[in-house]
């Protein structure tokens, strides 16, 4: 086996080494952004559940005796 093989498959394995940190640092990325986003939701969606049973506290507050 020759040496300039060994090159070959030294860089052929850097190459792919740097195509993965990519790939790795790419799905971070959009893992942080779905992570954001899933917060957001979660907050709005708490805020209209406050604010739905603040309306019905009002409602049975209204509600003639």
């Amino acid at each position: 086996v020759s040496q300039s093989r060994y090159h070959a498959e030294y860089e052929s394995g850097q190459k792919m080494l740097a195509d993965l940190e990519t790939q790795g640092s790419n799905l971070r990325t959009t893992m942080l952004r779905i992570s954001g986003a899933i917060q957001i939701l979660e907050e709005l969606l708490a805020k209209a559940e406050e604010e739905e049973n603040l309306d019905n506290v009002k409602k049975v507050e209204v509600l003639p005796q």
